[in-house]
């Protein structure tokens, strides 16, 4: 699969099934994107959901990086540390991907909201450029699809994305429009709307779990 560059991570060895490791997931909303991490935990097998590990840290965006490393640090069993945010209205969003790449933390990114990748369940992902529209878009197609008002604090969210769309569909498609951006010259994430990461850190978990 390839990193935010277009580059191809290496493969595991033919005949050697890939294991889940350890992750720390640290996020800095206590509501949409940790009820949907929870919902991903939830969904994989009971004997290693002790494996992800999802934080949510009370602390500025700009400090993510530096408080994901402080709380990764007391648990060394983690061997992947990754952050989870969106641009929304932050404005250091390209230097906080670039300090975490630094520090080998992965970026699990949303421009301009999570719920981007979220409407990439049912279809093409919404192109509003601020979160403010792109949420207004999102919350019709919520009504449509799941047939309730959408609840940015819903505890099932990701029970019901994955029961009103596909979730191997909205992978391929978050990869389509990644590349896309990235064939055509763009690879500044602030720049990339609409685009996501966080169908990278989906991808790998599942692909990690037994059939």
């Amino acid at each position: 699969m390839p990193d935010r560059s277009g580059k191809r991570k290496p493969r595991t060895p033919r005949g050697l099934a890939p294991r889940l490791g350890y992750y720390f997931i640290v996020t800095d909303t206590k509501k949409t994107e940790k009820n949907y991490l929870l919902g991903l935990r939830d969904a994989i097998p009971k004997e290693l959901q002790r494996q992800l590990t999802i934080h949510v840290e009370n602390a500025p965006t700009e400090k993510l990086v530096e408080k994901a490393l402080e709380a990764a640090g007391l648990h060394s069993q983690y061997g992947e540390i990754w952050i989870v945010f969106d641009r929304d209205r932050v404005t250091d969003f390209d230097q906080i991907i670039q300090e975490a790449e630094a520090h080998g933390i992965h970026v699990a990114w949303s421009n301009p909201c999570i719920e981007v990748w979220f409407s990439a369940y049912w279809g093409n992902m919404l192109s509003a450029p601020e979160s403010k529209d792109c949420c207004s878009q999102f919350s019709a197609a919520y009504e449509r699809k799941v047939g309730q008002e959408y609840d940015k604090a819903e505890d099932a969210i990701y029970t019901k994305l994955c029961g009103s769309g596909s979730e191997a569909d909205a992978i391929q498609r978050a990869e389509r429009r990644l590349q896309a951006h990235l064939e055509n010259g763009q690879s500044i994430p602030s720049k990339m709307i609409p685009c996501t990461t966080l169908h990278r850190l989906v991808q790998e978990i599942r692909r990690k779990i037994p059939a």
